[in-house]
């Protein structure tokens, strides 16, 4: 019989995430698949180096789009890539823990199911968890044990908020603001200012160097791009005023829906959540002081974690390896969907 392995997987919409129970490990890697038609070219790290680089025949994009399987069959390739770096030799039967969005439909849970047990991954048995619960038990709130707790996780495409109390999620809302909206505002004020074209990879390099919610430093990068006029490659040097400019939009966007969502909690809840304060985290929290300009914003202290994008399969390890906590993970057979 062939041993059994049990993995947590975050899918994400910017990189894969699993944590591998055996090895007891995390890996991490880029969600991206680089093809040509039906030929796959490159996977993961590999096929990120080539995105926004590729020439126009060949496709490099995410699987996932808005926390959601966009791709089912890309999606697979790209898990079934990533757990063979892991393990070269996966086996039948393996325990699959996912980390899951809130409220997903028939159709989008089979799809999940298909992922794990599809035409690479064969026989493995699938566990849905619900974000919101995996990042609680990361930062070490207990959804059990509490009077109210609220979670905002800002990723690479959307933005969820979330409140959990007596054992369950009371109310929830995600936005379609994130990272990616973030480096795509920086890339339209930078062609707007200077008349310069840039990729959204630069514009991530920007906004992490020169981002400073709040805090306006005289600072600028030189960056590489291609002029609007002449079509040629051009250099120029980007103020962080450019930069903080296009990040403040989207950061604008996600603290005013966040407010109006506090609004919406009931009083003795949302009483609790400001004694305890607000956990954020997520991959777009790396942005430097964003956690003190939602503080002014809101009006609500915030907890921000250092896991960021981890979170989830940092939440999803400590339901693997807790028999206790197991009880959060729902089992999903095909009879099921």
């Amino acid at each position: 019989m062939p041993f059994k392995k049990t993995y947590g997987i975050d899918l994400g919409n910017s990189s894969i995430k699993v944590y591998s129970f055996f090895r007891n490990k995390s890996y991490i890697e880029k969600n991206m698949i680089a093809y040509k038609g039906r030929k796959i070219i490159a996977v993961g790290n590999e096929a990120y180096e080539m995105f926004e680089k590729a020439p126009a025949d060949i496709s490099v994009n995410s699987p996932m789009a808005f926390g959601m399987i966009a791709n089912l069959e890309l999606q697979e390739i790209t898990l079934y890539c990533m757990m063979k770096k892991i393990d070269r030799i996966l086996g039948a039967g393996s325990d699959m823990y996912f980390s899951v969005p809130l409220d997903m439909s028939p159709i989008e849970k089979r799809a999940y199911y298909h992922v794990a047990n599809g035409r690479w991954l064969r026989k493995n048995r699938v566990y849905m968890v619900e974000a919101p619960i995996a990042d609680a038990l990361a930062m070490g709130v207990d959804p059990e044990k509490n009077e109210g707790s609220m979670v905002v996780n800002i990723g690479a495409q959307s933005t969820e908020f979330s409140v959990l109390t007596d054992g369950k999620i009371i109310i929830s809302r995600k936005i379609p603001v994130g990272g990616r909206q973030m480096n795509e505002a920086i890339c339209s004020e930078v062609h707007k200012r200077y008349h310069l074209q840039i990729g959204t990879r630069t514009a991530k390099r920007l906004k992490l160097v020169l981002g400073r919610l709040g805090d306006q430093r005289r600072d600028a990068r030189k960056v590489v791009g291609i002029d609007s006029i002449s079509g040629l490659p051009r250099e120029e040097a980007v103020s962080a005023y450019v930069v903080n400019d296009g990040i403040m939009n989207c950061v604008n966007e996600i603290a005013g829906e966040m407010k109006t969502f506090l609004e919406r909690i009931p009083p003795q809840i949302s009483y609790q959540i400001a004694k305890e304060g607000i956990y954020l985290t997520g991959g777009s929290t790396r942005l430097p002081c964003i956690d003190n300009y939602l503080a002014s914003y809101t009006g609500f202290a915030f907890n921000l974690s250092d896991l960021y994008e981890t979170s989830a399969v940092m939440g999803l390890e400590k339901i693997i390896r807790d028999r206790e906590l197991k009880k959060w993970a729902v089992p999903i057979t095909q009879r099921k969907l």
